[in-house]
């Protein structure tokens, strides 16, 4: 098991260097671990806003990823879209010193709190997440360590460094990654079929869950959804304690009642405890799925010892990660948002959550993320955009995978219009601002959505719909 004792004083590792350091999590890790005391050095393909915001910091970054950057560091850090044959990696296992992925890295952090909560699941993790640490963050007395998929404007960014001793983080399934994880609260908001070029099946996903329940100490809480058929069936692993949240049924420890929404769509409801108490809680984001979000964090935020008027404060204040349907401006008078949602099931959530309030027409830009996600599930992708007017999609952004011409996103297209909803097929960005500029009107909604750069179109639609 890979250990580091977060006092570099202590610990006989110095200096750590992060190959891919400009992803969402691998920079959060280089962040804190920066601010703990460690020398941090990195590496990425391309500059980005995590990389700027690093370099502004003081830690080195070098753009272009070869063997000379590997120089006398203690320990390696590589995320999970390195390949093997990368010549940075290859040159940092020569050196015969560590070398661990992101999610070992993560985990060996976690161990170092009293109070480590982790979120995960396939849809949901980082709105989850950042409620969480809204809540931690209202509680004056606790000064939480957190590290988010996403930038939230209240932290400044993806990672907040604290002295206190709670934990809170991501646990991502991809690559096995929360097998690494063994933390006090474990939450799981659901289990879907994704990251399939990792995971041969729904079943391969769901015996992983099972593992990661087993490394929940026996003084530990497991949160489970009870409305979602897959993560409910995972109290039979847990050797500690087990909570449930429903959206409907009185005999979770948590549910919902008397839910009313606002004339944008922001949700009113009372979160009932199983023990009588209740909250009323006026939420500032849309859509039942952060109903579930919001259950979730109060849960764990209980089990933590969190007052009642803290979780209430912390949940009300929640206004949302950037590009979790982020309002960017408009195009031609027409509201342009911006989502991070990149698998079927997400994507229909936001589409359906923001329908009843366009008053006008309502197109979603896609841009389908790696070639084996859009492949595998092309059949749900068609079925997904029936609560929009129109679907633009563009190219496939390819992320660590390359193409081998096996599926093409006018493929996608063919499949929602034979399943009977209006698709186009714009190639580039610019081609997606030519051709809305015609149609739209002041009435209409533009969502872009997907986990690459689709936050670039809609950039890409205000700046030139003045």
């Amino acid at each position: 098991m890979f250990t580091i004792d977060l006092d570099p004083k202590r610990s006989q590792i110095k200096s750590i260097h992060f190959i891919g350091i400009g992803g969402t999590s691998m920079s959060g890790i280089a962040e804190l671990l920066f601010d703990k005391g460690f020398t941090v050095t990195g590496s990425d393909r391309e500059e980005g806003s995590y990389t700027q915001h690093l370099q502004n910091k003081g830690i080195p970054i070098v753009f272009g990823q070869k063997a000379e950057n590997i120089q006398d560091q203690d320990l390696f850090v590589y995320t999970d879209a390195i390949p093997e044959s990368n010549p940075e990696l290859k040159a940092a296992r020569a050196t015969g010193r560590p070398v661990v992925s992101r999610g070992r890295v993560l985990g060996a952090i976690m161990r170092n709190y009293t109070h480590s909560i982790a979120i995960s699941g396939a849809h949901g993790k980082s709105t989850t997440t950042s409620m969480m640490a809204e809540i931690l963050m209202a509680a004056e007395d606790r000064d939480p360590t957190i590290l988010i998929g996403g930038a939230l404007d209240e932290m400044g960014g993806n990672c907040r460094t604290g002295d206190g001793n709670i934990f809170l983080a991501e646990g991502c399934e991809y690559k096995g990654n929360i097998l690494f994880y063994y933390p006090s609260i474990a939450v799981v908001l659901n289990i879907d079929a994704d990251h399939l070029d990792y995971f041969k099946d729904l079943e391969d996903i769901i015996h992983t869950f099972e593992r990661y329940m087993e490394n929940i100490p026996q003084d530990g809480l497991a949160i489970l959804n009870l409305d979602d058929p897959y993560s409910r069936t995972l109290k039979d692993f847990v050797k500690g304690r087990v909570a449930f949240f429903s959206m409907t049924n009185p005999e979770a420890d948590v549910h919902v009642e008397n839910i009313v929404y606002s004339d944008l769509g922001q949700p009113f409801f009372n979160l009932v405890f199983k023990d009588g108490t209740r909250l009323e809680i006026k939420l500032g984001v849309l859509g039942d799925f952060n109903i579930r979000h919001a259950m979730a964090a109060s849960l764990a935020a209980r089990e933590a010892g969190l007052s009642m008027e803290t979780i209430k404060k912390g949940l009300e204040a929640y206004r949302s990660l950037h590009r979790r349907m982020e309002d960017m401006g408009t195009f031609h008078g027409a509201r342009v948002l911006t989502d991070y949602g990149h698998h079927p099931a997400e994507i229909q959530a936001t589409l359906e959550t923001i329908h009843p309030h366009v008053k006008g027409r309502f197109y979603c830009v896609f841009e389908p993320h790696t070639y084996s996600r859009t492949r595998t599930l092309m059949a749900d992708f068609a079925k997904t955009f029936g609560d929009c007017d129109e679907a633009v999609i563009t190219k496939i952004y390819g992320a660590r995978e390359e193409d081998d011409g096996s599926v093409r996103s006018e493929e996608l297209v063919e499949k929602v219009q034979a399943h009977g909803d209006r698709a186009v097929y714009r190639e580039t960005y610019q081609d997606v601002v030519d051709y809305l500029k015609n149609k739209v009107t002041p009435d209409d909604l533009i969502l872009t959505t997907g986990c690459g750069k689709a936050d670039e179109i809609a950039k890409l639609l205000v700046a030139q719909g003045k």
